[in-house]
């Protein structure tokens, strides 16, 4: 994958991003909130946005969104390497509530 390639799925991915958060926060406030790690304020703007301010956002080079799981444990969980499926429940169950709490603290 060469420059161009990247910006192009970064630009893709931010505006994929903004419409999901806008979706969300419209949706579900309080759940968008938690599930986009984002702020009141941060959720106003976005919620605000019109088309054309979406597009400008998304065209730069800097990925908007991150990954925040940023702990082995949490990945471990939620990978569930050599597990059967039976049990995959609990393990992302677990990750779930350790990102909760990470949140919690953050706000």
């Amino acid at each position: 994958m060469n420059a161009d390639q990247i910006l192009m799925e970064i630009r893709e991915t931010n505006l994929s991003y903004l419409m999901l958060a806008q979706s969300l926060i419209r949706t579900d406030r309080t759940q968008a909130l938690f599930r986009l790690g984002i702020s009141e304020e941060t959720a106003d703007l976005i919620g605000l946005l019109s088309p054309a301010q979406m597009m400008k956002i998304a065209a730069g080079n800097t990925l908007l969104c991150r990954v925040r799981v940023d702990d082995d444990m949490v990945w471990g969980l939620l990978t569930n390497h050599g597990k059967d499926a039976a049990n995959d429940a609990v393990p992302r169950l677990h990750a779930s509530i350790l990102m909760a709490g990470r949140h919690h603290e953050a706000a």
